[in-house]
């Protein structure tokens, strides 16, 4: 049974008391130079309005606000009451975050955010070293540059990470449509999320392939 048992993957179930959101540095000075930033906003404020609904733990930081500005007001954390820690580490896991994963006995973390392969990468390593299992919502993180995007997805799923959609962990959340939050939160979801890009860049490969296979390589 116990040779059995070791072999089961991770399933990456997210529990919702023992889930927690994350929104990494989603600051105004950010705003022009980043892949679909907006949608990347607009989709974590999506995720931030289904987790007030579950009245689930959000946390927010934000790298050196001094000079890199406060979270964008889209964005929904002053309105909303979630904490905010500033911080010029890279990673999130600052003392209080951390002290609120103790607290409230936090396993899954929902990681939203840019730059995907700096600041959220390496809160992801961060959290996947401690134990946790993280979930990195691609539509809903990103980078200056879409190669360090994807890559930096395909890094911290080498490392143990989960990868998912915004609306994969609203509708997991909710388990189904019993879920007495089912409405609201089929609301917040109701219209598609915005693309972010991620389709064309997986279909970049195929199409550069395709047309190789028929004209021959780029001299």
């Amino acid at each position: 049974m116990s040779s059995a048992l070791a072999t089961v993957p991770r399933l990456g179930r997210l529990v919702p008391q023992n889930t927690c959101l994350f929104l990494c540095d989603l600051q105004e000075k950010f705003r022009s130079s980043i892949q679909y930033f907006p949608q990347i906003v607009e989709v974590s404020n999506r995720l931030l309005r289904a987790f007030k609904v579950l009245e689930l733990p959000i946390v927010a930081t934000e790298q050196y606000p001094k000079g890199l500005g406060n979270s964008v007001p889209e964005l929904g954390v002053a309105e909303n009451d979630v904490p905010v820690f500033d911080k010029t580490k890279f990673s999130m896991c600052l003392p209080p975050v951390q002290e609120i994963i103790k607290d409230k006995e936090i396993k899954s973390v929902i990681l939203c955010g840019i730059e995907a392969h700096v600041c959220v990468q390496q809160t992801a390593l961060d959290l996947i070293e401690s134990g946790m299992d993280v979930h990195v919502v691609v539509d809903a993180c990103s980078s200056r540059s879409m190669v360090d995007r994807m890559y930096a997805f395909e890094r911290m799923k080498q490392s143990g990470a989960f990868l998912t959609t915004s609306e994969s962990v609203i509708l997991g959340l909710a388990g189904g449509s019993s879920h007495p939050s089912f409405k609201q939160l089929q609301k917040i979801i109701w219209e598609s999320a915005p693309d972010t890009g991620l389709l064309a860049a997986r279909q970049q490969p195929l199409v550069t392939a395709i047309t190789e296979s028929i004209n021959g390589p780029k001299l």
